[in-house]
């Protein structure tokens, strides 16, 4: 194979989105072939878009065993997102999936699960993973450069919607429609950067999370968690969509100083001599370590959702591991999920959490919700 062949299910705005690179041949190795939608009227515009030699499928199962595609791209509501990859998975397609990997890791292990048996190319639209800052912070972690991770704090509130934008879809913000608010729609690449950068899952979880504070919504739209890691380490999640202005601020302290990712900069506070060291060998009362601050150098790049895709490309001509494996949504959901719950229940929530409590508590909210089913794209 010498060239990828690509579908697309969902012409949402991130379908769509996609679809225009891959048209003007920004990804190298890989070309649009079909798309799938279940409205008429998206497909017309297609067609009408990019041109008539582009092949349109009312039904995505249809366009799955066509033989005309090598590999999917899923850009179809969140709980779409296991269901479909699956699908696409068993019919021998490579697949490349929308954030989040779905709405409850009951679901997401079992994609997994398949994905894993299928010696198929699965990966996950974590664009930020490109961003050049956490790409660094990564690297400035795993290397020891910041030493042992002592605290992590995350407060995320620029994700501002007013209730027009709620308004703007039936299914937004619903738990039958979108299955969550803040945490499963605009938080999802922080979640997953948040322990991607620092190698760092919670051990246990506590959250209190506000379901529709000033705002006429379903759904969580303000949330603070507090974690606590295996090696002591703890952390904290703050995040919501009514705050004006917001704030992005990413702390992460470690035994070597802390690094702040604040305003498109990074800056690292790097100690001389690691606090354990001095803190061993110190004899006075108000001494500290000698503490240098400057900021870290950062390379411009990082392409987001076109890299993403060149590089699950790369994966599937040249077998070149995968930024972003599917397999990895799991991580960023589970905490999400953890996140939820321990708000229902109104406790702290161990990891691996109760897979089936949540799935119930979850239930009993989409019973009462205003929609059915998803009816759109959410972001």
């Amino acid at each position: 194979m010498s060239t990828v062949r690509i579908g697309i299910v969902g012409l949402g705005n991130m379908g769509k989105g996609h679809a225009q690179y891959l048209i003007e041949g920004q990804v190298k190795g890989a070309v649009l072939a079909a798309v799938s939608d279940v409205r008429p009227e998206s497909l017309e515009l297609a067609k009408q878009t990019w041109g008539d030699q582009l092949l349109t499928y009312a039904s995505a199962s249809e366009m799955f065993r066509s033989g005309e595609i090598d590999g999917v791209l899923i850009c179809t509501p969140h709980y779409d997102h296991p269901k479909m990859t699956i699908e696409a998975l068993e019919a021998g397609l490579h697949v490349l999936v929308e954030k989040p990997a779905g709405v409850y890791t009951k679901q997401v292990r079992e994609m997994n699960e398949v994905a894993a048996k299928s010696g198929k190319v699965f990966g996950i639209m974590y664009n930020q993973r490109t961003n050049p800052l956490y790409a660094k912070l990564k690297e400035l972690i795993s290397s020891g450069e910041l030493g042992e991770v002592r605290r992590t704090n995350w407060i995320i509130t620029n994700w501002y919607r007013p209730q027009a934008y709620y308004n703007s879809g039936g299914w937004r913000a619903t738990w039958a429609g979108e299955g969550g608010g803040v945490l499963i729609n605009q938080d999802p690449h922080q979640l997953d950067l948040w322990q991607w950068t620092t190698g760092l899952m919670p051990k246990r979880i506590r959250a209190f999370c506000g379901f529709g504070k000033h705002r006429s919504i379903e759904v969580e739209n303000d949330v603070t968690a507090y974690v606590e890691y295996e090696n002591g380490a703890t952390g904290v999640f703050v995040t919501s969509t009514y705050e004006c202005p917001g704030t992005n601020r990413f702390e992460i302290s470690g035994d070597r100083g802390k690094i702040v990712i604040e305003n498109d900069r990074m800056t690292f506070w790097r100690l001389r001599q690691l606090e354990s060291e001095f803190n061993r060998t110190n004899t006075e009362s108000f001494a500290q370590p000698e503490c240098w601050q400057f900021d870290i150098p950062i390379t411009p790049g990082g392409a987001q959702h076109k890299e993403i895709t060149q590089d699950w490309t790369n994966a599937i001509l040249h077998g070149k591991p995968l930024l972003a494996p599917g397999e990895e949504g799991i991580k960023g959901l589970t905490i999400s999920n953890a996140m939820l719950l321990s708000t229902w229940i109104d406790d702290w929530v161990e990891l691996p959490i109760n897979e089936d409590l949540f799935y119930e508590k979850l239930q009993e909210r989409i019973a009462l919700s205003t929609v059915s089913s998803g009816q759109g794209e959410s972001r």
